[in-house]
């Protein structure tokens, strides 16, 4: 991302909506907002493979892996507004597994560039079955997303929830409600 190009396009933006770009306030804005965008878009830049690094591990265990809760900040493609929430994974190993920060780190691959949520939720399910080669993998996402709650419909308190649900979980029902039961589990420990 061409950083100076950026900014010189916020400022335009201010004059555009009526602002002074040099005004006090504002005269860093251009700056840290092409700074911001280099972040909240660095999902273009970084490698999936960097980011697993080798953290695939042989594992006997064949069980069902999960890892809830984790936290999901993207940008919605259509209106350039945030969308956030959380995403839980789970897994069937086939003799490998992944380390659990991958998890979060795959998340955070596909959610830092500009976004739809049904495309991440099928993004980050197939990077992680073909990663590990699991029997199956399951991915559950629910988020708000501000296009809907700040302009629009305006309706505050809608929840969008995607799945994707890859080898033994989409062809065994019982994988899949098993997987979508430890979901709704609470723990009061961590």
């Amino acid at each position: 991302m061409n950083k100076e190009r950026v900014e010189e396009l916020i400022s335009e933006l201010l004059t555009e909506l009526g602002e002074d770009p040099t005004r006090e306030g504002l005269e860093k804005t251009p700056h840290r907002v092409a700074k911001a965008w280099e972040f909240l878009t660095s999902g273009y830049q970084s490698d999936v493979q960097d980011i697993i690094n080798g953290a695939i591990f042989e594992s006997e265990s064949n069980n069902m892996i999960i890892s809830r809760d984790i936290e999901v900040y993207s940008m919605c493609e259509h209106h350039m507004l945030p969308f956030f929430g959380r995403c839980h994974i789970g897994y069937i190993a086939d003799k490998n597994v992944l380390g659990l920060s991958k998890l979060a780190r795959i998340v955070d691959h596909y959610a830092r560039r500009l976004q739809i949520q049904e495309r991440l939720t099928a993004e980050i399910a197939q990077e992680i079955m073909d990663a590990t080669n699991a029997e199956g993998v399951g991915v559950v996402i629910e988020c708000q997303h501000l296009c809907s709650m700040m302009r629009g419909v305006q309706k505050q308190n809608s929840v969008t929830k995607t799945s994707a649900m890859l080898g033994t979980f989409r062809s065994d029902a019982r994988t899949r409600e098993e997987f979508l039961a430890l979901l709704q589990l609470r723990s009061t420990h961590c």
